[in-house]
């Protein structure tokens, strides 16, 4: 559904006019409640109202919205799916990222994109920089990489916003399906061969804003909570903020648990344009974690992984 737009306190002229594409997903419902709270006028989309790669439709959209800032956080984000389904996750996370960038730049507005650690091949040592050559080793890597350069041929002027290991209040993550195993079972096996910086969609959300407001050159930047972890150390973390032990969360390997689409083993991005840029760095990854977890216990504890 179209979520309606919120005014600023007193009835006073709102900042910008926001268009959010994916509104119902993670980061596009705490980019809409974090825009409504700062008073901002926003308009919130979700895949059933707007099919991105609908080239007619996103054209009407922009006609009708005239949209001063997009963010476009509408994604084809199942990434097992993509290996053996190519097709559809070309067609939403290039193709379409493509026509929502083209929509923006022939409207005037401000675009930003929302892309993955995932272009990356995963085998670096020190956290990739916005300037390292992308190097995607599955279909879900390589459909968001073809739309990063899409966006930017098509909108020069846009932001790449590239993230990590996302987790919210809304849908289904990682925090989510431990805190259901954790019900469900006595131990839990999780790999320990694979670094990312878990990232709270409320701080990316945040983060975002932030950067459209500072408004500093455009291109690619990574946006990420700091620190660095496994996913059997997250989930060590994740056990602590639910009030389990710990100790029940073994470590294993990538290689015992096989899926269709690779894993990056190293998805650290490093954040220098962002401090370039004077923006504020994100908080650490645990502690974004508490704050999560007290701010959106219900959801993260029971809430549906659907």
């Amino acid at each position: 559904m179209v979520v309606a737009a919120a005014q600023g306190e007193g009835g006073a002229a709102p900042v910008s006019r926001w268009l959010i594409t994916g509104a119902g997903g993670q980061l596009g419902s705490d980019l809409v409640a974090v825009l409504r709270a700062a008073g901002e006028d926003v308009v919130g989309f979700h895949h059933a109202d707007l099919d991105i790669t609908d080239v007619a439709a996103v054209d009407g959209v922009f006609r009708e919205i005239r949209p001063d800032v997009v963010v476009n956080a509408a994604a084809y984000t199942a990434v097992d799916a993509a290996e053996s389904d190519p097709e559809t996750a070309f067609a939403v996370n290039a193709t379409g990222a493509g026509t929502v960038a083209a929509a923006a730049s022939r409207s005037g507005g401000l675009l930003v994109h929302v892309s993955t650690d995932y272009v990356f091949a995963g085998d670096a040592t020190e956290p990739y920089d916005e300037d390292d050559p992308v190097a995607p080793r599955s279909v879900y890597g390589k459909s968001k990489a073809e739309g990063e350069r899409l966006v930017l041929k098509a909108h020069p002027s846009a932001y790449v916003v590239r993230t990590a290991w996302v987790y919210g209040a809304v849908g289904s993550n990682f925090v989510k399906t431990m805190a259901r195993l954790e019900r469900e079972r006595e131990t839990v096996s999780v790999v320990d061969d694979q670094r990312g910086s878990p990232t709270w969609s409320r701080d990316l959300a945040g983060g975002i804003v932030d950067l459209v407001r500072r408004e500093p050159s455009p291109g690619i930047y990574h946006c990420t909570n700091t620190g660095e972890t496994t996913w059997f150390g997250f989930a060590r973390a994740i056990f602590e903020e639910l009030g389990a032990e710990p100790g029940r969360v073994h470590p294993t390997t990538t290689e015992a648990f096989p899926r269709p689409a690779p894993r990056p083993a190293y998805s650290v991005l490093g954040h220098r344009r962002w401090q370039e840029a004077g923006l504020a760095p994100m908080r650490h990854w645990r502690d974004a974690l508490t704050q999560a977890f007290r701010e959106c216990s219900d959801a993260l504890r029971l809430g549906s992984e659907s």
